[in-house]
């Protein structure tokens, strides 16, 4: 049996598994992939947006979500040029000061300087750093054969670090734990729709993001304990806005910026770490697993500014997910220096201004510590609805 690597929560009250939540994720050392490693575990740290983890799961290794981290990259700076986005060099940073050590590193093409991450990466570390080639293309009809000899490619790779075959029968089983997963997942976004007075958009967001730290069973019984207990909450419906939240796919707002905005709204819907939430249904376990992993990827699954699909306009796509929440206004935001999301944030605009919309805009980094003004502006734009 695999050791607990997040065990604080565990036995405590709901307050109490929120609070060690945010302790975890804010805790720059992680010690949950100390933990696993101290236990003789593997790592494979992958990148944002989307990964699928099942692959590294059904080889025993514990897959980390690299989402950079809230500190300043003292050695990654060098490494990289000035206008580039927070979170790459943050992630580097994780690595070169051993604050998280790993057997493989996974990145994809999502943008230009996430393609170069493998290479710089790669330089500074002796363990395998690869790219994963997520079909640029989705609607050609080779491309679910095309993925599933990418992820089996990848199988290979992870095959060589752990040092035994990944089988058909160990991905299905960890299919059926990540179905089991998701599952969880869309009944705490359902919870956050229906009665958003039960968990806020910020408590969801912990929650949600510490599924990326721990092995994926771990992640079931933490759900599994909480879901009931937010239902059980005794909590007052209040005079708040509905609010979808669109621009945390990749780089990640701090958790004090989410909690001024479920302070003030009730964040009902978001795509805040989508590469967890990616796949909407469960994955068959019969027959390739590999090609029902890469078939769920294309043809059951979310949208971010960095899949190109022409069935899913991204536009219309953030307006389904207002509609489906029955939000009344939208939060557009973007990371400093975010090409994909800054680009998409122009179109989101336009398109909520002929939908008759409201909107808030905004930026952030990952490393910001002052709201003050953020908070001001985020009240008087729900002041100017609630009173109109």
């Amino acid at each position: 049996m695999a050791p607990l690597t997040f065990p604080e929560w565990r036995n405590q009250p709901l307050e109490e598994i929120l609070y060690h939540c945010r302790e975890l994720l804010e805790d720059t050392d992680f010690p949950t992939v100390k933990r696993w490693r101290a236990a003789g575990g593997k790592v494979l740290g992958h990148f944002q947006v989307y990964f699928p983890e099942e692959i590294a799961h059904a080889a025993g290794m514990l897959p980390f979500k690299v989402r950079g981290a809230p500190l300043e990259p003292m050695q990654a700076d060098s490494r990289f040029g000035s206008y580039l986005c927070s979170i790459l060099k943050t992630s580097l940073e994780l690595a070169l000061s051993k604050r998280v050590t790993m057997e493989m590193f996974v990145t994809h093409p999502i943008c230009d300087a996430a393609r170069n991450l493998a290479a710089v990466w790669g330089r500074n570390f002796d363990y395998p750093c690869q790219i994963l080639y997520l079909p640029q293309n989705a609607n050609s009809g080779f491309a679910a054969t095309y993925l599933r000899n990418e992820y089996d490619r990848l199988r290979r790779e992870i095959e060589q670090i752990v040092g035994r075959e990944v089988t058909d029968a160990d991905l299905r089983r960890s299919l059926a734990i990540y179905n089991h997963n998701r599952a969880l997942l869309r009944d705490l976004y359902a919870l956050k729709r229906e009665t958003p007075w039960q968990v806020s958009g910020y408590e969801a967001y912990l929650l949600l993001a510490v599924g990326g730290m721990i092995p994926r069973e771990e992640h079931n019984e933490l759900l599994e304990t909480a879901l009931p207990l937010l239902r059980a909450r005794p909590a007052k419906k209040q005079d708040k806005i509905r609010v979808v939240y669109e621009g945390g796919f990749c780089e990640q707002p701090p958790l004090d910026m989410l909690r001024a905005l479920s302070q003030s709204t009730y964040v009902v819907d978001d795509d805040l770490l989508i590469g967890l939430r990616w796949i909407l249904e469960d994955v068959p376990t019969a027959g390739d697993p590999l090609y029902n992993l890469a078939e769920a990827y294309l043809e059951k699954s979310s949208y971010s500014p960095v899949q190109h699909d022409l069935r899913k306009p991204k536009e219309e796509m953030l307006l389904q997910r207002i509609h489906g929440a029955q939000a009344s206004a939208a939060v557009v935001t973007a990371a400093k220096m975010c090409e994909p999301g800054l680009e998409e944030q122009v179109a989101y605009t336009h398109t909520l201004d002929a939908h008759g919309i409201p909107y808030f805009v905004s930026e952030f980094e990952e490393n910001m510590t002052s709201f003050d003004h953020l908070e001001i502006q985020l009240e008087t734009f729900v002041e100017s609805l609630l009173f109109a």
